[in-house]
């Protein structure tokens, strides 16, 4: 998927699913989403429901169930709400998450690969858009010279 895009969520939790996405993904609305807390960021992410079940079984496949962290990784990785367009094109985030992603009103959505990301507004500029941060240099430093030997 490819997009940033913005909305807003509706005192009921309700957010307009953009048309931009809804294009990029006319052959799995019909199986519905996934929404879950990201591990990582203040944000939700939104999957495809098919997307979400692969990724969580690739990552379940690599755990032992016979040992504690990994059954808490287990339990963290597959949690979730399977969330569906209602027939305005809206989705409803769950009261839940939207308390622990401190969604508001207006949000941000920003495709990254499979999954979209929903941040509030406020903290997605405060984590994503900070001046201080060089992502011309951490790519570098991450990926270094990406050339292929093609200078």
């Amino acid at each position: 998927m490819l997009g940033k895009e913005y909305g807003k969520v509706d005192p009921a939790g309700r957010f307009k699913f953009p048309a931009a996405y809804k294009k990029q993904l006319l052959t799995v609305i019909e199986q519905g989403f996934v929404i879950r807390k990201s591990i990582f960021e203040e944000c939700l992410e939104l999957y495809p429901r098919a997307e979400f079940e692969n990724e969580k079984n690739r990552t379940i496949a690599r755990l032992n169930p016979y040992n504690r962290n990994d059954r808490l990784i287990i339990r963290k990785i597959s949690e979730g709400n399977l969330v569906e367009l209602d027939g305005s094109d809206r989705i409803l985030i769950p009261a839940d998450q939207k308390k622990t992603a401190k969604i508001e009103k207006d949000i941000v959505m920003n495709a990254r690969g499979n999954v979209i990301e929903i941040w509030d507004e406020k903290t997605y500029a405060s984590t994503i858009e900070q001046p201080d941060i060089n992502y011309a240099d951490m790519l570098e430093k991450r990926l270094g010279n990406t050339s292929n030997g093609t200078e």
